[in-house]
């Protein structure tokens, strides 16, 4: 069996997405506000941009909390199959 390499997100990548993340945001944010049409027209986007970045950050997390749930089930489940298995004694014979 051999054992699964964690992934790593390297820092530039990280830098790469949060500057995306910071753009998009700053880039629709900005263009709300000079859209040609009344305030209460702008609060109503602007609560609909906010909503659609805390629900990404939710759905983000709750895909995380789903992934290492699996990998910490695998993890026992393997732990669980080497025990077994390093108990296990081929030649040996019950009742003797």
């Amino acid at each position: 069996m051999t054992a699964r390499v964690p992934h790593r997100t390297t820092s530039v990548y990280f830098l790469q997405a949060a500057a995306s993340f910071a753009l998009a945001t700053v880039a629709l944010a900005l263009g709300i506000a000079y859209l040609p049409v009344s305030a209460w027209v702008r609060a109503f986007l602007s609560v609909g941009l906010l909503y659609a970045i805390t629900s990404a950050f939710t759905l983000a997390k709750v895909v995380r909390d789903r992934q290492e749930e699996g990998a910490i089930t695998s993890r026992v489940d393997q732990a669980r199959l080497e025990k077994l298995l390093s108990e296990h004694d081929p030649f040996k014979v019950d009742g003797i």
